[in-house]
């Protein structure tokens, strides 16, 4: 990287801290020392253990659970960069919380999004860079730069690599409002897509003949942004099994995988289903056929990018050369 009179920091919570390490292995720069200390009424103290005044910091920090207390960790943090006159603080968000509460569904509801949105920045965070956000507006929530980082070209390229043959190959999203990332998929492949038109309130009925395209005798692929409760697609997999498909496969940036999700999956008709390591989880809550693929590299390019001041733009069209 270019020399500059303010240094590069990275510092990594417990969120994902072994996201954090690859990507800082990647930069070639260690991690801040830092401590935290949680108290017995669960109040959280977060000392940063080197100076950091005058440095560009890059705080990493997957939102996931226990999410809240993930988020305060955050906050915190930021606060206290900002109170030890650090130059620029990044915050690198893999796994964005809330995220899905982007608008109001109903009277007297919350988005959430927003609100936490104005807490990143209110905390004193100059830059957010994301992956993956559930809905692409919540960008417009910052009055920050945002950079929103996309792992469709990571997830594309290892289903590539498989060599099915291209005309057998239908993308699927699981419902309706998936269509725009199934059709962004499918591009690499030159595949049509197919979407499950699941019409009731709950996935937790027998999978009936509810697939909207031609998927018989295909190698389907379904494709999210997440998988929390992983009900979607096996309820997915069970449609496009009694539909006729010959192999079922799946891929989704984050894996939340909460409530029982690895068991369902597990015993779901899917072959395999590929996620990155947004999220850190037990091994043991890991379904079987998951295949992780990191976005470290992704980060870390991210992260060099704009701290050389150089336009965000060519890593995403580094990404687009599969």
């Amino acid at each position: 990287m270019s020399t500059s009179k303010h240094s590069i920091k990275l510092l990594g919570l417990n969120g994902n801290l072994p996201l954090a390490e690859k990507i800082a292995a990647k930069i070639g720069a260690p991690l801040l020392e830092t401590s935290t200390r949680h108290f017995s009424d669960g109040e959280i103290q977060v000392n940063i253990d080197e100076t950091i005044r005058g440095d560009d910091i890059y705080v990493i920090q997957s939102l996931q659970n226990p999410i809240n207390e993930n988020i305060m960790e955050t906050l915190i943090v930021i606060d206290a960069l900002r109170r030890a006159s650090a130059h620029e603080i990044n915050v690198v968000l893999p796994y964005f919380a809330y995220s899905r509460a982007d608008r109001k569904t109903h009277s007297r509801e919350p988005i959430t999004a927003k609100l936490l949105a104005n807490m990143i920045e209110e905390a004193g965070a100059d830059r957010v860079i994301t992956l993956d956000l559930h809905a692409d507006q919540v960008q417009g929530f910052f009055d920050i730069p945002v950079d929103h980082l996309q792992a469709i070209p990571i997830l594309a390229k290892y289903f590539i690599s498989k060599r099915f043959e291209e005309e057998d190959i239908v993308i699927i999203s699981p419902d309706h409002s998936g269509t725009k990332l199934a059709r962004r998929f499918a591009e690499y492949f030159n595949a049509p897509i197919a979407i499950i038109d699941q019409r009731g309130p709950h996935y937790d009925t027998e999978a009936v003949k509810d697939v909207i395209g031609d998927v018989k005798d295909k190698t389907a692929i379904v494709v999210d942004d997440m998988i929390d409760t992983g009900v979607r697609f096996a309820y997915a997999s069970k449609s496009l099994l009694a539909a006729g498909a010959k192999e079922i496969y799946g891929a989704a940036t984050h894996a939340l995988l909460s409530n029982g999700a690895s068991q369902l999956l597990n015993d779901a008709p899917i072959e395999e289903i590929a996620v990155t390591d947004s999220i850190e989880l037990p091994k043991e809550q890991y379904p079987e056929k998951i295949k992780r693929l990191s976005v470290d590299y992704l980060f870390a390019n991210a992260i060099e990018h704009i701290y050389d001041k150089k336009s965000i733009h060519s890593v995403f069209e580094e990404q687009q050369k599969l």
